[in-house]
């Protein structure tokens, strides 16, 4: 058995270590010198309520399916959230977003391989979600894929961001209502079935809200 995927995460994080001693980074949530991602952040991020609807992972006050679940099965088997999107985690995703960090999707994914293993998801392949063709061109990255890469290296998942494609151009999902949302990314997606056919597929996100993609 080839174990090569083995050393592939541990080099992927020591190529950003020996970057961090070229260039010192700052904390993606403070900003505070030293760290891409420090202690006092890593305490302060708002994990996710234990109570959740077992399929789309949004708060409530019982065990089990959400309502709105129970009336509009999604197509999806389940979607987890890491954090609450507030504090030093909103910080950390503009910066990575906006600010071109791209050392910070590394620590960032360091930082969610507990949650992630303890899902116990069976995962064929890792897909990030793609960006509009002109936010692309604008950043030059897709910054999902900084912390879903990563994640896959350190599983040993298949990463295949080209197996999902955007069909159409959207809105930004800022400010819109839950239906909006849903009506703005209605066909916007479309996978290679040559691909993923038959495959358990992990879409990472940066941001949930509606626990709907």
């Amino acid at each position: 058995m080839n174990n090569s995927w083995r050393t592939k995460y541990p080099l992927y994080r020591l190529f950003w270590a020996g970057i961090d001693l070229l260039y010192p980074p700052l904390c993606g949530g403070c900003a505070k010198s030293g760290a891409r991602w420090c202690e006092d952040c890593k305490k302060n991020v708002v994990p996710i309520p234990d109570l959740k609807c077992e399929i789309c992972g949004l708060a409530q006050l019982k065990e089990g399916i959400c309502l709105s679940c129970q009336k509009a099965l999604p197509a999806f088997q389940s979607s987890q959230s890491w954090v609450v999107f507030e504090g030093p985690i909103r910080k950390a995703l503009h910066r990575i977003k906006y600010r071109q960090d791209l050392g910070l999707g590394d620590a960032l994914a360091a930082e969610m391989l507990d949650y992630v293993n303890n899902l116990n998801w069976h995962i064929d392949m890792v897909i990030p979600v793609p960006l509009e063709k002109k936010r692309f061109k604008e950043r030059g990255y897709n910054q999902v894929g900084l912390i879903a890469r990563p994640l896959a290296l350190a599983k040993n998942w298949n990463y295949a961001p080209r197996s999902l494609k955007r069909a159409k151009e959207t809105v930004s999902q800022v400010g819109l209502s839950a239906d909006e949302r849903k009506k703005n990314v209605h066909s916007a997606f479309v996978a290679d079935s040559r691909k993923v056919a038959g495959k358990s597929i992990l879409v990472v996100g940066d941001v949930s809200t509606t626990g709907q993609p």
